[in-house]
């Protein structure tokens, strides 16, 4: 009799899956915090605040060197324009320089409570441009040896084939929102990073991930009402600016 019940009660809660959602800190911790986004300070504060995992964007210099950096250009330099020297010389409001790819991952390796969240930006030279800057964040996070710990997101769905040809156990999720969770399983990927809005609008993808076991996160979420709407709907991650307040939420 008891075996019988073990039985009825693990097929319940397999049709039932209960996720905990996770914290994601959009370009790190920094809207609560006064420090630049994407610095390696707001990475920092989103480890304090024991966030399940820290996003940043990355592009690659002129002479092949991945820079950590949201937009396409700064104090009106154009990275992918631009040299390792002069790049190198760009300080941040906070007075941190500008970091590369490489002096981020140092600055995350040793913990393990916050993956690292790499955005591989799709570059505006070109497709080649973009797979030789997706390389280059494979090679940087295998010899800085955070390969455990990193997972990658990226708008570029070829990029983000490319990184499961060179990395096949890396947790690679869609952005751009265009893809079922059919297509993103058959091409071998591990699940969707997509506006919250895309969800709204195909509340059925979030099911239909959950039983062919694709990871789900939504972004950039920081109204409450939204982030308990992704909640209740057992979203894995949500990325937000105001991780403070997911966390309050969560733990209500």
């Amino acid at each position: 009799m008891k075996a019988a019940w073990i039985i009825l009660l693990s097929i319940f809660m397999s049709g039932s899956q209960i996720i905990n959602t996770k914290v994601i800190a959009h370009r790190g911790a920094w809207k609560n915090t006064n420090v630049p986004e994407n610095s390696i300070a707001a990475l920092q504060h989103a480890i304090a605040l024991k966030c399940y995992g820290s996003e940043f964007d990355v592009h690659l210099s002129a002479d092949s060197v991945p820079f950590v950096l949201h937009d396409h250009s700064i104090q009106g330099i154009y990275i992918e324009k631009t040299n390792t020297a002069e790049l190198s010389n760009i300080k941040l409001s906070n007075g941190e320089a500008l970091p590369t790819l490489e002096s981020y991952l140092l600055a995350g390796k040793n913990q393990n409570q916050t993956r690292l969240i790499l955005e591989i930006k799709t570059s505006q030279l070109g497709k080649a441009r973009s797979l030789a800057l997706t390389k280059k964040c494979v090679e940087l996070v295998n010899k800085v040896g955070v390969a455990s710990i990193t997972d990658y997101i990226a708008f570029d769905f070829d990029v983000c084939l490319e990184v499961k040809k060179l990395a096949p156990k890396a947790h690679v999720q869609y952005l751009n929102g265009d893809k079922t969770p059919e297509q993103l399983g058959a091409a071998g990927l591990d699940g969707f990073d997509y506006h919250f809005s895309v969800l709204q609008k195909n509340e059925s993808w979030l099911a239909d991930a959950h039983q062919r076991k694709l990871s789900t996160n939504a972004w950039t979420v920081n109204d409450e009402t939204m982030m308990q709407w992704l909640i209740d709907r057992n979203v894995e991650m949500i990325t937000t600016n105001e991780p403070e307040k997911l966390i309050r939420l969560l733990n209500k």
